[in-house]
Formats: C-alpha cells, sequence, structure tokens
C-alpha cells in the first residue's frame, strides 16, 4: 500500500529468539508472547509443513527451558496469500479453512498454557474493510496509514470495524477455540484493541453506540473462553458527534495518541463489565516513545492503575509488555515501543533501562 515501509528482514526473530527469550529470563521477566506464521505453516492449501511446524515446537522448548511462559497467538493479523485469494475472511470456506489450522497446529501446544486464537479482531476488521474498500475502487485509496495512528492532520478518519466482518470472525473465533480445548489443555481465547472511550457530558448514548462497533461485539464474542486479552495505550474522548481525534500536544506519543496511562484501567474495568468478570491477560501495553525515561513512567503509572482495577475485583491473570523490541510497526519503523533497540543493519540487541526495570518490578510484585 502507498506510504508504507519496507519490512525486510524486520527483527530477524524468527531465528534470534533464543538470545530474545533470554534477555526477558536474565531481566527477571517471566512470559513471552509470539506468533506462529500461518503462512509458513500451510504455505499452499491442505499442504502442512512439519518443518515449519518444528521450528515453532522449538521455540516454545525454548520458552520453557528458560522459565518463561509461551503465550501463543495463532493469527496475528496475517494471512496466507491464497487465503486471500480464496474471499479471505469474507470467503465462504473461511470459518472451515480456520479451524483446520487450528487442527494443524494443535499437536505442537503440549505445555502451552495460553493461546489467542486472533490478535485484535476489531483491528483485523478494519483492515479487511480498507482492502475491501481498496478493491472496489483503487483510486479513492488514501495514502497507507496504521488505524493505530490517531487522526491528526488533513486525512480522513480510521473507519469503524465493520459489524458483519466482527460476526465472522467471532465464528472464526468459536471454531479454533472448540478444537483447541478437544486436543490441547491450554486456555483459549482472543485479545481486543482497547479504545478506553470516555463520554463527554451528554454524549453517553453515543459511546455506547460506538463502544459495541469498536469493543464489545469482539468482547461478548470472548464469553465461553478460558481468558480475554487486553490491549490498551491511550483513551479517547466521544463527543455527541462520535470519537475526539487527540489534539496535538508535546505529551502526545509518537503515533499521535494521548499520554494515557490511566487507559490501562478504563479499558480492564470495561472488559470486566462487559464479560461479566472473565480472567483477563493484558496482552499488550506501552507507548510509542524515544524517550525511555517516559516510557518507565508511563508503565510505572498503568500498573498502578491496574492495581486499583485488580483491588476492586478485575480478575488479572497478567501482563505483558508491548513490546520487547523497537520492531517494525503498522508499515513504519519510526514508533519505537520496544524495552530493547534494535541495530536494523547487524540485528544487534541494546537493551534500554526499562528493560532492567520491568524486571525488577515483576520481581517486587511478586515477592
Amino acid at each position: 500500500m502507498p506510504g508504507m515501509e519496507r519490512s525486510g528482514d524486520a527483527c530477524d526473530s524468527y531465528h534470534r529468539y533464543r538470545e530474545d527469550m533470554q534477555l526477558l529470563a536474565d531481566a527477571g521477566l517471566n512470559a513471552y508472547r509470539f506468533g506462529i506464521e500461518w503462512a509458513r505453516i500451510e504455505p499452499v492449501p491442505g499442504v502442512i509443513s512439519r518443518a515449519e511446524l518444528a521450528h515453532y515446537r522449538r521455540m516454545i522448548e525454548t520458552a520453557l527451558d528458560l522459565g518463561l511462559i509461551p503465550v501463543l497467538t495463532l493469527h496475528h493479523f496475517t494471512s496466507p496469500l491464497w487465503f486471500a485469494q480464496e474471499g479471505g475472511w469474507l470467503g465462504d470456506r473461511a470459518v472451515e479453512r480456520f479451524r483446520a489450522y487450528a487442527e494443524a497446529v494443535s499437536p505442537i501446544l503440549d505445555g502451552v498454557e495460553w493461546v489467542v486464537t486472533m490478535n485484535e479482531p476489531n483491528m483485523l476488521a478494519i483492515m479487511i474493510g480498507m482492502a475491501r474498500a481498496l478493491q472496489d475502487d483503487p483510486h479513492a485509496a488514501d495514502p497507507w496509514l496504521s488505524p493505530t495512528v490517531d487522526d491528526e492532520g488533513p486525512r480522513p478518519k480510521t473507519p469503524a470495524p465493520d459489524v458483519k466482518i466482527g460476526e465472522r470472525l467471532v465464528e472464526a473465533h468459536h471454531a479454533a477455540r472448540e478444537v483447541l480445548r478437544e486436543r490441547t489443555g491450554a486456555k483459549v481465547g482472543w485479545t481486543v484493541a482497547n479504545r478506553a472511550f470516555v463520554a463527554r457530558p451528554g454524549a453517553e448514548e453515543k459511546m455506547r453506540e460506538l463502544e459495541y462497533i469498536w469493543e464489545d461485539l469482539y468482547l461478548e464474542g470472548s464469553r465461553g473462553d478460558d481468558f480475554v486479552g487486553v490491549q490498551s495505550y491511550s483513551s479517547q474522548w466521544v463527543g455527541p458527534d462520535g470519537v475526539e481525534p487527540h489534539p496535538q500536544h508535546p505529551d502526545n506519543t509518537l503515533v499521535g495518541t494521548a499520554y494515557r496511562p490511566d487507559a490501562l484501567s478504563i479499558a480492564v474495568r470495561h472488559t470486566v463489565e462487559v464479560t461479566g468478570g472473565m480472567p483477563i491477560l493484558v496482552t499488550e501495553n506501552g507507548i510509542a516513545t524515544g524517550d525511555d525515561t517516559r516510557r518507565i513512567a508511563y508503565t510505572g503509572e498503568a500498573l498502578e492503575h491496574l492495581e486499583a482495577a485488580i483491588a476492586d475485583g478485575a480478575d488479572v491473570r497478567g501482563y505483558l509488555h508491548w513490546s520487547l523490541l523497537d520492531n517494525y510497526e503498522w508499515g513504519h519503523w519510526a514508533p519505537t515501543f520496544g524495552l530493547v533497540e534494535v541495530d536494523r543493519e547487524t540485528f544487534e540487541r541494546r537493551p534500554k533501562p526499562s528493560l532492567a526495570w520491568l524486571g525488577e518490578t515483576a520481581r517486587r510484585a511478586g515477592n
């Protein structure tokens, strides 16, 4: 798409996963979330790569050997080309295809406690809608910018997730959940990109309308799961006319969002309300900043707000920071979320002070 940078070899974590996991273990952290790439597992329909299954099994065993809890994601936005050519998530065989993929992966999941079927299906629904619009009218496409980048400047607002697409993703999630429950001992859920909406006076009804489209359809779709993943970065005001763009401010993050560490508590509390108190795993929380002291301050404040939500009854089972590495984010390299800097030429990992800080914070919390 226009406006995107090349990922190249990205951070080469596919080959350097032991080094990455070792950084976490050495810092005193005890969990590592990573994804399994469907296109590698099933490069053509119905043909499963035993070598790729073995690769991901080695990753799982490496994590376990280092004392890390592996948190696996089966679908993190990307799909096989052949799946897209069949119609993708809106194709007639989409649910069947995703179920078969879950079946293919399930034999390597021994010892894995947490499995996420899909990462942020609400954001995936946006991307599917944008891709369909591009197919319908290639000349109407605006330069690609992440849906997570705030709508500052003269470009159209990111479209809301299409409810019909969301309903299809819920169906696929339930199909994969059924397979994983039959064939593994893992806890199964999915993650939701939480907007942490807050209503202006008089805009409460508008907020509830937007909450359903953006979050609650997916939170309700998680009922019956073993957990739900909360993914929170910032909060947004809702006025009578809808979501208000963040005003430009020196404290805004590298993706234009407001500095709102309290968003995590807002997201957790809303998730508790909609799901009826389901177990929660915070699967993403972080800040895009080039100032690591600010990262530490943000994360420390976010954890304080999380503790307050737990004290009020939220059943939170764990916290995962986004992200370990400065990585390729939504078609761009500039937003740096990582606890570790990566040299894009040599792939050298350079831990930031925030990595040691988070490890020490986790150790203190465990005592």
